[in-house]
């Protein structure tokens, strides 16, 4: 187990104070004193590894199950002894253009705290140190933490919407230059980044049922004063909401425009294609008709016969070149 397990403390009157290295000793101390919680996190814990703190903190196998998994949607359960929270950290690479989620678990219950975290995004560390500098806080029991970790997590959501903003003015201004990203396959990477933002999608908005659900009465193991608290996560998760509706659309009338500028593009070059076939066509024409080895064609006997084709040949396609370049074909 102790390679798997992160921190594990307990923390009375919103300090951390020594106890037990067992946290089965440690839970035990924590309901003991009646004004103090366990908090233990957990790293991509095996089904056998999880065994113990199942038994011992009285976790519902359903939730477990949940735990182990690790590819759920982000949710909230209510069971008889814990709540169970679902939260979807995102890590995004602004140099490969990835978004990547992982998946971090918030069992709550009368005086203990269980976390449990899978992938790399891991806004856990520093969560526990802020929250460890600010006593005021971690007053409120198990609440605090779920609340700090809740709200690390959407704030992180705000940064990557920013930075995929920015990335996606990059690209707007890629496929609205001159060139419109030809050659570049830029609707490739238009589709690529839509894939991106999908991805983060599912990992915001699920969890605004949750928020709501938290900033209303009725929800055990919530401390009654954080619900304000809650609701300053649930506004900004809104706001992430939003912005990622907001990028989903846009990249819709990019690919769009990208999309239109492509077909306008393959117009011109067809009617450039065009216009020079039917200049090449009118020589051709006329050579044809002069290599049919006709013995009566009169013109073919005379000195000025060659020059004069050439010469009309030549003509005919001058007010071709003249009359396709007025209207904008060539």
């Amino acid at each position: 187990m102790r390679c798997v397990i992160v921190d594990c403390a307990i923390y009375r009157d919103g300090c951390r104070t020594e106890g037990p290295a067992d946290f089965s000793d440690a839970l035990d101390e924590a309901r003991a004193s009646g004004d103090a919680f366990l908090w233990i996190g957990l790293h991509e814990p095996t089904e056998k590894e999880f065994e113990l703190v199942t038994s011992e903190f009285g976790l519902h196998p359903l939730a477990v199950e949940d735990a182990l998994c690790a590819h759920q949607r982000p949710k909230l359960e209510v069971y008889d002894d814990s709540l169970f929270l679902v939260l979807k950290p995102i890590q995004y690479d602004d140099k490969a253009g990835t978004v990547t989620a992982g998946e971090l678990m918030v069992f709550v219950g009368d005086s203990f705290v269980v976390t449990v975290r899978h992938g790399e995004a891991n806004p856990l560390g520093a969560v526990r140190d802020r929250l460890e500098k600010r006593p005021e806080v971690l007053q409120h029991g198990p609440t605090a933490v779920m609340y700090a970790v809740s709200d690390a997590v959407v704030d992180h959501y705000l940064d990557v919407a920013d930075a995929l903003h920015g990335d996606l003015e990059g690209l707007e201004t890629e496929v609205f230059a001159p060139n419109g990203g030809a050659g570049q396959n830029t609707a490739g990477r238009i589709y690529a980044f839509k894939r991106e933002v999908m991805e983060f999608r599912r990992s915001t908005g699920p969890l605004g049922e949750p928020m709501e659900r938290l900033t209303g009465a009725g929800v055990p193991f919530v401390h009654e004063g954080s619900r304000p608290f809650f609701r300053d996560v649930s506004d900004h998760l809104t706001r992430v909401n939003e912005h990622v509706e907001g990028l989903d659309r846009l990249l819709s009338d990019i690919l769009s425009a990208h999309l239109a500028q492509m077909g306008v593009r393959q117009n011109d070059d067809m009617r450039k294609i065009s216009a020079w076939a039917a200049m090449a066509a009118v020589p051709t024409m006329i050579a044809g008709i002069y290599g049919m080895n006709f013995e009566h064609m009169p013109e073919l006997k005379q000195p000025w016969g060659y020059p004069g084709v050439v010469a009309l040949m030549a003509g005919v396609i001058a007010v071709l070149y003249r009359w396709f370049k007025r209207r904008g074909w060539l």
